[in-house]
């Protein structure tokens, strides 16, 4: 019965769409169909490259679908100790750093959600100007290198942009919007202290906002590189996006190859190739994590939409 009501249900109002609607729609589908086209196309050439012989992407036989495959891309990769190394690092530094995120977020957004705390809207103009207006890249320089003497040190990369003010402000949201207040002040009569209240209470309610937040600081953390650029000199504890860098802009993958080839040209070819091979690599975490959180990214996106 509901399967014919919503069958019924969509016929009618497809009956009652205008010219216009319907060129609307049109115009919809076309549009957002050479969009999806235009953001797949790289996608699946630098997949396809990566997993295609190297001459035959040097000789440009391959426009879309891979050609001639062979895995010696990725046992190239996989072989080579920086890469590896850096991955490693990529992974220490994107899983502490958004567990600090998490907390230190939480933390701030919590207490300017309590009616209770005095002066919280001073506190939130505050921050929102901190938001906008920085001291800006040579004070912070300074601060992180002289000040706390945190070069070649991953607290480099994390401390710095412990609270994301734009995070942090979704989060509060959040709280005010998907979990009544009545629920903290029946803790409070109960006599939980607030922060009984956070874990308690608000924290097993916040699942979505957590994991859409969790998951903007890890892709934050895993794709930054410019903060590892100013401040970590020595290639042991260096990320994989700075390494990536190094082989995408330096133009220097060669180096990932043993240099005893016998076909000098073949293994210049085999570089070029390696670079796509390596973006995949590099991409497999954020691939991997996305599918976890996605149940929860619609919810978590919409806070403070308009309900009704």
């Amino acid at each position: 019965m509901s399967k014919q009501t919503g069958k019924s249900g969509r016929h009618s109002f497809r009956s009652r769409m205008t010219g216009g609607d319907i060129v609307f729609e049109i115009t919809n589908v076309v549009f957002l169909g050479m969009i999806t086209c235009i953001i797949l196309y790289p996608l699946i050439y630098v997949l396809s490259a990566s997993i295609s012989d190297p001459m035959s992407v040097t000789a440009g036989k391959m426009l879309l679908w891979p050609v001639d495959l062979t895995l010696e891309n990725y046992a190239e990769v996989f072989k080579n100790d920086n890469i590896m190394r850096g991955y490693r690092n990529s992974l220490i530094i994107m899983l502490s750093g958004t567990v600090l995120n998490l907390v230190m977020t939480v933390l701030a957004a919590f207490p300017v959600t309590r009616k209770d705390l005095w002066g919280r809207n001073v506190i939130m103009k505050l921050m929102t100007f901190c938001m906008f207006f920085s001291g800006g890249l040579i004070p912070t320089y300074l601060m992180v290198s002289k000040t706390l003497g945190l070069m070649n040190n991953w607290l480099a990369l994390i401390l710095p942009g412990a609270v994301s003010v734009y995070n942090m402000i979704i989060m509060r949201t959040f709280f005010m919007s998907s979990i009544p207040y009545e629920l903290q002040e029946a803790a409070d009569i109960d006599g939980c202290s607030p922060f009984a209240t956070l874990v308690r209470v608000v924290l097993p309610l916040s699942g979505p906002v957590l994991a859409v937040i969790a998951l903007y600081y890890s892709v934050g953390h895993w794709n930054s590189y410019f903060s590892a650029l100013l401040y970590i000199n020595k290639e042991s504890i260096q990320p994989l996006q700075l390494y990536l860098r190094k082989v995408l802009t330096a133009n220097n993958s060669q180096s990932l190859m043993e240099m005893g080839s016998d076909e000098a040209a073949r293994a210049a070819m085999r570089a070029e190739t390696i670079k796509y091979s390596v973006i995949v690599v590099s991409s497999i975490p954020m691939l991997i994590i996305y599918p976890f959180v996605q149940r929860f990214f619609v919810k978590g996106v919409m806070i403070g939409a308009v309900k009704g």
